[in-house]
């Protein structure tokens, strides 16, 4: 099963547990990101995403094609969370299951690295003070 999603709504870790569990899987490793307080000394008070979503969502896809071919997982699940996020809240849940932990853990870290490479998702940092487009790409 691949699971992916873009979306305003709130992202909720235990409904992505529930959506990726397996009784086959013997692993379900979950990615959170957070949006931090703080970010290079500056107060961050949210962030805003923005994306070209038909692109977003065809890049995904090729991920989870990619996980699929290169670990032996059950599951993937990749969503993330458009406008705006609060302090705290996450803004990208990637999930996967496995038979073995050493699969699911190494496909998640393989995802996440991906989606900031390829993915065209834009953030923007919203500061006491101003704000900033940050680059999502390494």
């Amino acid at each position: 099963m691949i699971d992916i999603k873009i979306t305003d709504e709130l992202l909720q870790v235990e409904k992505c547990f529930k959506r990726i569990t397996s009784d086959h899987s013997g692993c379900v490793n979950i990615f959170v990101g957070t949006v931090r307080a703080n970010n290079m000394g500056k107060k961050v008070l949210y962030l805003k995403f923005e994306s070209y979503e038909d692109m977003a969502i065809n890049e995904i896809k090729n991920i989870a094609n990619s996980i699929k071919e290169k670990f032996n997982v059950r599951n993937i699940l990749i969503h993330h969370r458009l406008g705006k996020v609060e302090v705290g809240e996450a803004p990208i849940i990637i999930a996967v299951s496995a038979s073995h932990r050493r699969e699911a853990i190494e496909a998640t870290g393989y995802a996440i690295n991906t989606f900031k490479k390829s993915v065209p998702i834009w953030k923007k940092e919203v500061y006491e003070d101003g704000e900033a487009w940050v680059s999502a790409h390494p």
